[in-house]
């Protein structure tokens, strides 16, 4: 008798494919996804508005790559923390509208994915020429 693999096929006996990250997400998940990445960044809220809900909705209608997204959060979030000393304070971030400029801008130019791992990285460790210290709590995603 042959042994039963879930991963094989479910209670229909049809075959199952585990998913791969290629693989199109629908938009609960693109919008659940793009928020729990938005409120992990620093200076941004603890939870997300229902603007943001219909943002992220539209993104995912315009059908933005989530890992343009996602580049952009972590562009911009380099480009306010590795700031001159004696630059201004930055208010809050209050939505993720902020980061459209740089969504678009990476439509554009399309990232370097290396890049945005180095800018993560240096999140991550801070920069004490720049008296940087590290991201705390660092970007999870």
């Amino acid at each position: 008798m042959d042994s039963f693999d879930p991963t094989l096929s479910n209670l229909t006996g049809q075959a199952m494919v585990p998913p791969t990250p290629n693989d199109p997400i629908d938009q609960r998940q693109y919008v659940a996804t793009l928020l729990e990445c938005y409120v992990q960044l620093p200076h941004t809220p603890n939870r997300p508005r229902n603007n943001d809900r219909r943002l992220a909705a539209s993104l995912f209608n315009q059908k933005v790559p989530l890992d343009i997204v996602k580049a952009a959060f972590v562009l911009a979030t380099s480009r306010r923390t590795f700031r001159p000393k004696n630059a201004p304070p930055l208010d809050p971030i209050r939505s993720p509208a902020y980061f459209l400029p740089v969504v678009e801008e990476l439509q554009r130019t399309s990232p370097d994915p290396f890049y945005i791992h180095l800018l993560k990285q240096r999140l991550h460790t801070g920069s004490s020429n720049l008296g940087v210290p590290p991201l705390d709590p660092p970007i999870p995603w």
